[in-house]
């Protein structure tokens, strides 16, 4: 939608919102709960009005108008917010990320997301490690890259890190393509003894601090090495619940994702207790592991699967991400290396989940990729159709026109995670020119396919909402180099991270819009969003979150972010 056709007269908006919202509240209803007024309701409907309130009964919107028909709703026990003129935007909805897994380890990482000079960075590691007892462990799994910094993009040295953590081990992982540690790190690891290809190497032969792109993964799950303990139970619900409040407080209200079984109990019984500020709609996988015989052996789990069985705040809702290993792909990767017989497999495994009627969110990057994997997906078809079973492709870095028209054919829709927000630089160094295309915003806004926005966060992506909304609009990377140059309307961008989302994780009847009947997750905003210039689009904060009718973060208020 353009922005000629949805900045429209602001009282025209607002009658039109009045009159099609505010008569499902009759005058028999009793009073509601909250009222918002004064304030730039920027709805995203599907006319993408604008009105001036909004009324909240319970977890739902009751109706959304003017001033004065919400206030004729409110009885004396209705908490009433003047919103001074601040815009709210619907809760804003990341159609991929790892936040159950990130929640481990949130307080003990440093996070690197959004820093924008190396300067910056080493004064928090040095003020990380002077906040630990020597020989703990400083490090960072990822959300950040040096192309971030406007300063000095170089690779972090071993003796830049040995300066500001002489006393403390320190691991900087760059991502998918290296990683940065100081000389304790190196002797904790025991890589002088090592004869690892990815252990790069000075003129003498001893390593220099860094791991190439062929080093292991330093994950959530795995720590960091045997030198840091998996938190306990305890220390998991405070980084977990630390987490949520730090994604309340930047906009962010639902997602979509894998969830640890082990944690997901946490989670529910949060709900329960009416303390889980964030909506977890999750995706599940069993290990087919790596061969024909190993796929046949475990396709029967498939119709075992139980979907469904959550509430609002937390469900399994897809299969997904990855169905089997050999056919995956890189995106830091020039080209695809998985052979026919990979995506065979690939095939026989989606081949269930069509057969049992569920949804699909499949890891889909290169070319090579979405070529297999729809060639898979059209010969399924003619067996189980699938354009009712929501089928998802997520990343979509080289999708490209031919892979948009078959997938429109399919009903199969897009999410994308613009990974190039931290990556830009390594994309246009594996991927050439072609990477100021990856994704091509503007062809998939075009080409009329549902897509939706999000961020894959943590390791590959920084997490901020608007962040990610500010580089769909400028194409600029955290730093503001320009690595995208297909961007797409403010509006467009904002349609995706809300109601696209909303609809990729089957909840288009719930989220997305601020409209009568759904649940009431909003974002009252610091600035315009629709008015603000565009590179100001990153530094939106939000001025209050509400979830489910609750107001789980105000910044007026930061010790009490969650009221029921």
């Amino acid at each position: 939608m353009r922005k000629t056709q949805t900045r429209r007269v602001w009282l025209a908006g607002v009658v039109a919102v009045a009159a099609a919202l505010v008569s499902s509240a009759g005058a028999q209803q009793p009073a509601v709960d909250l009222v918002l007024t004064n304030g730039k309701i920027i709805t995203v409907d599907d006319r993408f009005q604008v009105a001036q309130a909004v009324a909240v009964r319970g977890e739902r919107i009751v109706a959304v108008g003017t001033n004065q028909e919400i206030a004729r709703l409110a009885g004396p026990s209705t908490r009433r917010i003047d919103l001074r003129g601040r815009s709210v935007v619907p809760g804003l909805i990341d159609n991929h990320a790892h936040y159950m897994e990130e929640g481990v380890l949130w307080t003990d990482e440093l996070r690197l997301d959004n820093i924008t000079t190396r300067k910056q960075a080493l004064e928090m590691i040095r003020a990380k490690a002077a906040s630990l007892p020597a020989n703990r462990w400083v490090y960072t799994l990822g959300g950040w890259s040096r192309d971030q910094f406007t300063d000095d993009n170089r690779p972090i040295t071993k003796a830049e890190l040995d300066q500001v953590a002489p006393n403390h081990p320190v691991l900087l992982q760059v991502t998918r393509e290296e990683t940065y540690l100081n000389s304790r790190a190196v002797e904790a690891l025991g890589l002088a003894k090592r004869k690892d290809p990815w252990i790069v190497r000075d003129a003498s032969g001893q390593p220099t601090g860094v791991l190439d792109a062929r080093g292991p993964y330093f994950g959530p799950a795995t720590g960091v090495s045997e030198a840091i303990p998996r938190p306990t139970l305890a220390q998991v619900e405070a980084n977990s619940m630390a987490m949520i409040r730090e994604l309340n407080a930047s906009g962010l209200t639902a997602s979509s994702g894998t969830c640890p079984d082990e944690f997901i109990p946490i989670f529910q019984r949060w709900a329960k207790e009416g303390r889980l500020n964030k909506r977890f709609f999750c995706i599940v996988a069993l290990n087919m592991g790596n061969n024909a015989d190993t796929v046949t052996k475990n396709l029967p789990k498939i119709a075992e699967l139980k979907l469904f069985q959550g509430d609002n705040w937390v469900d399994l809702t897809a299969y997904g991400e990855g169905l089997y290993g050999p056919a995956g792909d890189s995106m830091v990767a020039p080209k695809g290396t998985q052979r026919p017989e990979d995506f065979e497999q690939w095939g026989r495994i989606a081949r269930e989940v069509a057969r049992a009627g569920m949804p699909l969110h499949a890891h889909t990057t290169l070319d090579h990729t979405f070529n297999g994997f729809l060639e898979q997906i059209e010969k399924i078809n003619r067996e189980f159709p699938v354009r009712n079973l929501r089928w998802v492709l997520i990343h979509n870095e080289q999708v490209g026109p031919a892979h948009l028209e078959r997938m429109k054919n399919l009903g199969v829709t897009a999410a994308i995670q613009p990974r190039a927000t931290i990556m830009g630089g390594m994309f246009l160094r594996a991927h050439g020119d072609r990477a100021y295309a990856m994704p091509d915003f503007r062809l998939i806004q075009d080409s009329g396919i549902i897509w939706g926005l999000g961020t894959d966060a943590f390791e590959v992506n920084q997490y901020k909402p608007f962040v990610t909304l500010s580089f769909a609009v400028t194409g600029k990377m955290v730093g503001g180099t320009v690595v995208n140059r297909r961007p797409v309307t403010r509006e467009e961008a904002l349609i995706a991270h809300t109601r696209g989302s909303a609809y990729q994780i089957l909840q288009e009847n719930n989220l997305g819009s601020i409209k009568a009947g759904k649940l009431a997750d909003m974002v009252v905003i610091d600035r315009d969003y629709l008015t603000v210039p565009a590179d100001q689009i990153k530094d939106i904060k939000s001025v209050m979150t509400i979830v489910g009718g609750r107001i789980v973060y105000d910044a007026a208020a930061p010790s009490s972010t969650s009221t029921r």
